[in-house]
């Protein structure tokens, strides 16, 4: 299924065959950079159950992204329920990974430009949330190009205080200030 098209991408359902270029996805240290560690096989294989669940539970979460032009799969866009203990949480998050070779392209701005009037007119949501490492400047660069404002950095509870990937920063955009209102 379909669940948003730009003009260059289109935001899917999961198939199969993506399992293959998506463990590449979260086995390659220079996209997985901004995270704690890189996933193997079987932890790709939970974390690609879990979106294709979220997805049937909620009818959102975390959509396979392809390139139009040549049907491409290069990674996701979309929204997930964040759950972890924080006083923002839960939320809706919007968050997006990509294979390094579609970066620089504006693949990530594009697609999840497009997810935000998506999730305020069809999904119903009030508010979305996006959150990233302090030091990962081109996601921040993302947030602010589709209009999500700077809230505050925090801790992530998920990621050892001692890390340089713990102090995040918080990004948050309403139905109103996305003029879908």
């Amino acid at each position: 299924m379909i669940y948003i098209e730009t003009p260059r991408l289109r935001l899917r359902g999961w198939e199969e065959a993506d399992l293959e270029p998506f463990c590449r996805l979260n086995a390659d240290e220079t996209v997985m950079r901004y995270f704690p560690k890189t996933l193997s096989t079987e932890e790709t294989k939970a974390f690609y159950q879990s979106v294709v669940a979220e997805i049937n539970e909620c009818g959102f979460g975390f959509y396979a992204v392809e390139v139009k032009e040549s049907k491409e799969f290069i990674g996701f866009i979309g929204f997930s329920r964040a759950t972890f203990a924080a006083d923002f949480t839960p939320c809706v998050e919007i968050g997006w990974r990509l294979k390094k070779e579609a970066w620089g392209k504006g693949y990530a701005t594009e697609g999840a430009g497009a997810c935000l009037p998506y999730g305020f007119k069809q999904l119903g949501f009030t508010d979305v949330y996006s959150f990233t490492a302090d030091v990962n400047h081109p996601s921040k660069n993302v947030m602010a190009k589709i209009g999500m404002k700077f809230i505050k950095t925090f801790h992530h509870p998920r990621v050892e205080k001692s890390s340089p990937l713990s102090k995040h920063v918080l990004f948050h955009i309403d139905q109103t200030s996305n003029g879908t209102r």
